[in-house]
C-alpha cells in the first residue's frame, strides 16, 4: 500500500467514513503521491484542540464551519464530536443557526460595505437576529464563531464588527487567531473531503 493511500486511509477512519469512501479530489491526491497528504491530515487534526479554545469549542466551531461551507460529511463529524465533548442540542443548534444567520449578514454587509452608498446604510436591514441576543453559548462565543464564519465568508466588515466586539468582551487576540484558524482548515479539508 503505498503512503498516500494509507494516508488517506487513516483520514477516512477519523472521519467515520466507510473504507471504500474517496473523493475525486483525494483520488488526484492520491495518484499524484503528494506530500500534502501529511499536512492534511495534521491540519485537520489540529482543528479538534486549542490552547485557547476548550475542546467544545473546537467541536462546535468546526460544526458552524462545516455548515456555512454545506459540507454534510464534515458536519456529520463535527456534530459527533461536539456531543462526545459534552455540547448540548440547544448548543449544537445554536453553531447551526450562527452559520446560516452569519451568512445572510455576510452577503447583506458585503453588499453595503462594497457599495459604500449612505442610502443602503439608512434602509433598515429587516434581517431577524435574536439568536444573537441571548445565546446558550454565551456572547463571547457566539461573537467568536460569527467572527469565524465571516472570515471564511470574506465580509471585511462583520470581521472587523465581530473582531472590536470581541476585544471589546475581553477576549484574548490569541483566542480569535485559533478561531479563525480552526475555521480556515475546516475549509481545506472541505476542499477534499465532501
Amino acid at each position: 500500500m503505498s503512503e498516500s493511500k494509507e494516508i488517506i486511509g487513516e483520514i477516512v477512519q477519523a472521519l467515520g467514513l466507510g473504507a471504500d469512501y474517496t473523493t475525486d479530489s483525494l483520488t488526484l491526491l492520491e495518484n499524484g503521491e503528494s506530500r500534502y497528504l501529511r499536512d492534511l491530515k495534521l491540519n485537520f487534526t489540529s482543528t479538534l484542540t486549542s490552547e485557547h479554545l476548550s475542546t467544545k469549542e473546537c467541536a462546535l466551531t468546526g460544526l458552524s464551519i462545516a455548515v456555512n461551507n454545506n459540507n454534510k460529511p464534515l458536519t456529520n463529524y463535527y456534530t459527533k464530536y461536539a456531543e462526545e465533548q459534552g455540547a448540548t442540542a440547544a448548543e449544537i443548534a445554536e453553531a447551526v443557526g450562527c452559520a446560516s444567520l452569519l451568512a445572510s449578514n455576510n452577503v447583506f454587509y458585503r453588499f453595503r460595505h462594497f457599495t459604500q452608498k449612505e442610502k443602503y446604510t439608512q434602509i433598515p436591514a429587516r434581517i431577524r437576529m435574536q439568536l444573537m441576543m441571548k445565546p446558550v453559548t454565551g456572547k463571547e462565543f457566539f461573537e467568536l464563531l460569527s467572527l469565524a464564519v465571516s472570515a471564511v465568508n470574506g465580509c471585511e466588515m462583520c470581521v472587523n464588527a465581530h473582531e472590536d466586539s470581541l476585544i471589546k468582551l475581553g477576549t484574548t487576540e490569541e483566542r480569535i487567531f485559533d478561531a479563525v484558524r480552526i475555521a480556515s482548515l475546516v475549509t481545506a479539508t472541505g476542499k477534499v473531503i465532501y
